[in-house]
């Protein structure tokens, strides 16, 4: 299942949305010029759970692989920096997708500061969510998954009844349906959360995604878009909005 847009029209322009698909992108057209200085460039500003792990053993610690561009003290930064990065065309692709489709409504209900400070907090915790999950790796991190993640749980708390058009992949053709948004994003999770759980102890190399950090920022936005605008959830979901 592939959301296109949901039926959910907002107050007003969503100009933080807007902001972060911008960034985003030209950030992603930035890495496509680095050529062979990418893979440094990725090690020095994507989450390498290892480091954050032993941060404190790292400091003053210069050369070898832990050689950031920023020097080690830059670490703790990465978990803001990495979310703004991404590896390929349909990685950034699906997380802008996802961020445009159900951002705008979430924005629109929290206000552009809040928004984007929940933005930014969801994806900090995605991270610790994933170094948590697999403390000992050395392999660099990056994209808005968990980001992207928080704002799918605010969502499904504010909207479920939002309708979403859904390309639905069907062996040799593809269905457009309208489906709500409770469907779409709990069937989302749940497949988020077997991945995740089947991944434990798995090699590095297999996947190459964080689930956990999906996992994590998903919780996170459920728990802020409470903390950050409870009220108007409740009185949005009283009035029976989202019901499109």
């Amino acid at each position: 299942m592939f959301p296109l847009k949901d039926h959910n029209p907002t107050r007003r322009t969503p100009v933080v949305t807007i902001a972060l698909v911008a960034i985003n992108i030209v950030v992603f057209f930035y890495e496509m010029t680095l050529g062979d200085s990418l893979p440094r460039f990725v090690a020095a500003y994507g989450v390498i759970p290892y480091e954050i792990v032993h941060f404190a053993d790292l400091v003053g610690y210069h050369g070898g692989p832990f050689e950031h561009a920023a020097g080690p003290p830059f670490l703790p930064l990465t978990l803001l920096t990495s979310m703004f990065m991404h590896g390929s065309v349909m990685h950034i692709f699906g997380n802008m997708l996802y961020l445009w489709i159900f951002g705008n409504n979430v924005e629109d209900l929290m206000g552009r500061v809040k928004f984007l400070v929940f933005y930014l907090a969801c994806g900090i915790a995605a991270g610790f969510s994933h170094i948590l999950s697999n403390p000992g790796s050395t392999t660099p991190t990056v994209g808005a998954s968990g980001a992207v993640a928080g704002v799918l749980g605010a969502y499904l708390v504010t909207y479920p009844r939002a309708r979403v058009l859904t390309a639905v992949v069907i062996p040799f053709f593809i269905r457009l349906i309208e489906v709500p948004a409770s469907v779409l994003l709990v069937l989302w999770f749940v497949m988020q959360s077997l991945q995740g759980f089947l991944s434990l102890g798995a090699s590095e190399v297999t996947g190459g995604v964080a689930w956990f950090a999906h996992i994590g920022g998903f919780v996170t936005g459920i728990l802020g878009a409470f903390l950050l605008a409870g009220g108007e959830i409740r009185r949005i979901r009283a009035a029976g909005s989202g019901r499109r």
